[in-house]
């Protein structure tokens, strides 16, 4: 079992992609949240970070990196969508991943009460109240409190599993 160290330089670099690597095992959802910019323009980021944290009162995170380009805007909103990707949902997360490219044009939306766009196609949308944000070494938890919600009857979820994105395999 690898012990998580603090080496310095080229050798933090290595031990940083190793725990990467070892983290990568575990294979989550895909979702992307949404909010507003400045003047009510939408964005989206995707992120594989998102978690239930309580049912009473209704509680989910995510994650965001601190070196985003989406952070000051995130750190201003007050309310975010998550949306539960589906499998054909690939390209959508793949272009919203990349920095600087977090318009959501020629995706199609639903408006939400909030006034935070929800993907029509998503499987789930948790229309959330921002409740805090918490300092985490790189990173900053943003927790939201859910005012509403909704999600599909049927269809596949995106997952992301050792740096990539994957499939379940047919049912039945």
């Amino acid at each position: 079992m690898s012990t998580v160290q603090k080496p310095a330089g080229e050798a933090a670099a290595d031990e940083a992609r190793k725990f990467r690597n070892a983290l990568g095992w575990f294979t989550t959802g895909v979702a992307v949240i949404t909010s507003c910019a400045d003047g009510g323009r939408p964005i989206g980021i995707t992120v594989n970070s998102f978690s239930s944290v309580s049912l009473d009162p209704p509680l989910v995170l995510w994650c965001l990196d601190k070196k985003s380009d989406t952070l000051p805007l995130f750190e201003k909103a007050k309310h975010f969508t998550v949306n539960v990707l589906r499998e054909e949902h690939r390209e959508i997360s793949s272009r919203l991943a990349r920095k600087g490219d977090h318009s959501l044009e020629a995706i199609e939306l639903l408006h939400t009460e909030s006034g935070c766009p929800a993907l029509k196609e998503a499987l789930a949308h948790f229309e959330c109240e921002v409740e805090a944000r918490h300092d985490a070494g790189d990173h900053v938890i943003m927790i939201g409190r859910v005012l509403k919600f909704d999600h599909a009857e049927d269809g596949r979820p995106l997952l992301y599993h050792r740096g990539g994105y994957q499939m379940l395999p047919p049912v039945g």
